[in-house]
């Protein structure tokens, strides 16, 4: 571990020039007296450090000294691809091997090239959790990610929206989407994915498995997240739509909101649209938040759902408020 932090705070200096103490400990998730004593086992092998004081001050190297050591370590090799992604590396407790790796993987770039992939990383970013929603990684994230690693089975106690059950799984693949974390794993011969906020237990196996040569873990989300929402979304609604819904249709998903935008207006600039729903309970609590600029024309059970909890609403308000 120590080796493989000596190598990063060389290379970094090699790449970035002048760099503080704290911004090295930041970046190592280090304290800075760590920092002071590595700067200065390097030293004592030759590397050629020096130290500014003062506000501006900071490590450097003397000019014209380069490493060509830059070799990742197996952890950082792992995290590489997630050097871009801050948020999932953080989740899954990569966060500094992916900062050591991109800083190894530019000191060994030539100039021209660092400076394109520096320009990359200046000027794009990627947020993956929704608005108001803030990122809380899975209690067991890190246990389930270790057995993707290594091919190791995992016994899982899983709350599904049926029961909560046991099961041992064969974990094939993470995704992590708008925010949320699933696992893609097989159990007997059937593919199947997990929310991993529903694990309320994950315990490695001692066994592993063989992972399948041709799994394609893109393919299979896709796969499996079509199967999920056509499974889900079987009854209709035929509704009509005011033209002052049309800039928050995004809150439908894009099955209901594409048919609507696709209708052809009336003279008032309503549409007509039939829509795929979830169950009556579903659409119901969808809708209401559009309050009298969606109607429901049919089925006649979400019109009467509706009513019924408009009422129950009105009834609220109207009752006097607690002390």
């Amino acid at each position: 571990m120590r080796a493989s932090r000596l190598l990063t705070i060389l290379t970094t200096l090699q790449l970035r020039g002048r760099v503080t103490a704290q911004a090295l400990a930041e970046q190592l998730e280090v304290s800075k007296r760590t920092i002071y004593r590595d700067v200065d086992e390097l030293s004592a092998a030759g590397v050629p450090i020096y130290a500014d004081r003062g506000p501006s001050g900071g490590f450097a190297l003397l000019e014209g000294f380069r490493t060509e050591l830059t070799g990742l370590t197996a952890e950082e090799s792992d995290a590489l691809l997630l050097a871009g992604i801050p948020a999932a590396a953080a989740d899954l407790g990569l966060a500094g091997a992916a900062s050591a790796a991109r800083v190894k993987l530019l000191a060994s770039m030539a100039p021209q090239a660092r400076d394109g992939a520096n320009r990359v990383a200046d000027r794009f970013h990627l947020d993956p959790v929704d608005w108001y929603l803030r990122p809380r990684p899975p209690e067991h994230l890190r246990t389930v990610a270790r057995c993707v690693w290594e091919n190791r089975q995992l016994e899982i106690l899983y709350e599904s929206w049926s029961r909560t059950a046991r099961s041992l799984i064969d974990p094939l693949g993470l995704v992590l989407k708008a925010g949320r974390w699933y696992l893609v794993a097989a159990r007997g011969k059937r593919e199947l994915i997990y929310r991993l906020d529903k694990v309320l237990d994950a315990v490695p196996a001692e066994r592993s498995f063989t992972r399948p040569a041709n799994f394609d873990l893109a393919a299979a989300w896709r796969a499996n997240v079509e199967r999920f929402e056509a499974d889900l979304r079987r009854a209709t609604a035929r509704l009509h739509v005011a033209p002052s819904a049309l800039d928050r249709l995004y809150r439908l998903g894009d099955a209901i909101a594409d048919p609507i935008r696709a209708a052809d207006p009336d003279d008032r600039g309503r549409r007509e649209a039939i829509v795929p729903i979830e169950s009556i309970g579903h659409a119901a609590g969808l809708l209401l938040g559009f309050a009298n600029e969606i109607e429901v024309i049919d089925p006649p059970a979400l019109r009467e759902e509706i009513v019924r909890r408009a009422a129950a609403v009105i009834a609220l308000y109207r009752a006097a408020p607690p002390a």
